[in-house]
């Protein structure tokens, strides 16, 4: 009898050191190296830092899978995000990267990431970066093909307006989304009555505001980054410019907003991917709500969409996806839902293909989507 019971706890000793062995076999098959490099000083600071949390709070969401990775900042320079690869690099290629959303920052990791073999995840909505033919780059942020239409649509379709000023910054992120709002806007017949570029660094609006009033525009729109989008609506309060404005993507944040006060916002719109804080499924409140007790800020569009590319990233790499070129057929292949919208690749590494309009209605800073555009180019 002893020896049967003896025979028979050894047995189950046996098979459950055999079942631990799998599991660490099947975590350690599950690892992944993926470092983030974001802009988190500088003039893109509050969309820097959105990027970096939506990608750590993938990681936390995802405790099976053993990720190594380490955040850096690359300010605001072409040279800080190269250096930073580059230092990555010397201890091997990563499985995927987080990659700035400073346009000129992608455009410059290009080339390296193609030749590394490493797979670049950004929200970065300079149209340019998937427009070199690199197969190695993934925007999960609807690019400014997308978003621009549906913010010139907005403008011309539902409020009526067809005389533009347009204010736009000097950067790549600025320009890009000119080059578009230009195209969208003539193929809908309105008018650009007024056109100014500003740098990053200007503080004093009243010079544009003043110049733009004289050409007898019915609406502003802008394509400024965070800072100065709230520095250019918060001058046009106090000058009562009087006229709708339709702001970019840089409006839609929380932190944006926090910057000015809700009268200032009131007939303030911004085009966008998502607006977590709007609320939407019971799937996203319960992902703002740990956002909010993890970073303590709100969410906004960009964190979300890194979330959503960094997982779908993850699930490449349990599904056994373990060097970079096997993430990147994954990614470059299937078809991912995420919180935001449903990601696939059109063949070029855009991913996002929806947008959605929110306005504030001058009450509080919190905004409410006012229009969705579901596939915009394939349904504009």
């Amino acid at each position: 009898m002893h020896t049967f019971l003896f025979r028979t706890i050894l047995a189950a000793m046996l098979a459950l050191a055999a079942s631990a062995g799998g599991i660490a076999a099947a975590r350690a098959e599950s690892a992944a190296t993926i470092p983030v490099l974001a802009p988190l000083t500088g003039f893109l600071a509050l969309e820097g830092a959105s990027q970096r949390n939506g990608a750590l709070l993938a990681f936390h969401h995802h405790p099976s899978i053993v990720i190594r990775s380490e955040t850096v900042d690359t300010g605001t320079s072409p040279e800080g995000a190269v250096n930073a690869f580059a230092r990555i690099l010397r201890t091997g290629p990563p499985t995927a990267l987080v990659a700035p959303m400073l346009g000129t920052q992608m455009l410059a990791l290009l080339p390296a990431a193609a030749e590394a073999g490493v797979p670049l995840v950004t929200v970065s909505g300079t149209a340019e970066i998937t427009e070199r033919g690199n197969p190695w780059v993934f925007r999960f942020f609807p690019g400014d093909a997308v978003v621009k239409t549906a913010q010139a649509r907005y403008t011309v379709e539902e409020l009526g307006r067809r005389r533009v000023a347009l204010v736009h910054q000097t950067t790549a992120y600025g320009q890009s989304g000119r080059r578009h709002l230009l195209a969208a806007f003539a193929g809908l017949g309105a008018e650009v009555v007024f056109e100014e570029a500003l740098a990053p660094a200007v503080r004093d609006m009243a010079p544009v505001l003043t110049k733009l009033r004289a050409a007898r525009p019915d609406v502003l729109v802008l394509q400024l980054h965070a800072e100065p989008t709230a520095r250019l609506i918060r001058q046009a309060a106090a000058l009562g410019l009087g006229l709708p404005i339709v702001a970019g993507s840089a409006m839609h944040q929380p932190a944006t907003a926090a910057l000015l006060e809700p009268a200032e916002l009131s007939g303030v719109c911004a085009e966008s991917g998502a607006s977590p804080i709007s609320g939407g499924s019971p799937a996203m409140d319960r992902w703002v709500a740990d956002y909010r007790a993890r970073f303590r800020t709100e969410p906004d569009a960009f964190a979300l969409a890194q979330y959503d590319g960094v997982s779908m990233v993850l699930r490449a790499v349990r599904a056994g996806a373990a060097s970079g070129a096997e993430v990147r057929r994954r990614l470059a292949s299937e078809v991912y839902e995420g919180l935001a919208m449903a990601y696939r690749s059109d063949g070029r590494g855009n991913m996002a293909h929806d947008a959605v309009i929110l306005c504030y209605d001058g009450r509080d800073r919190t905004p409410r989507v006012v229009r969705r555009y579901v596939d915009v180019l394939k349904n504009g």
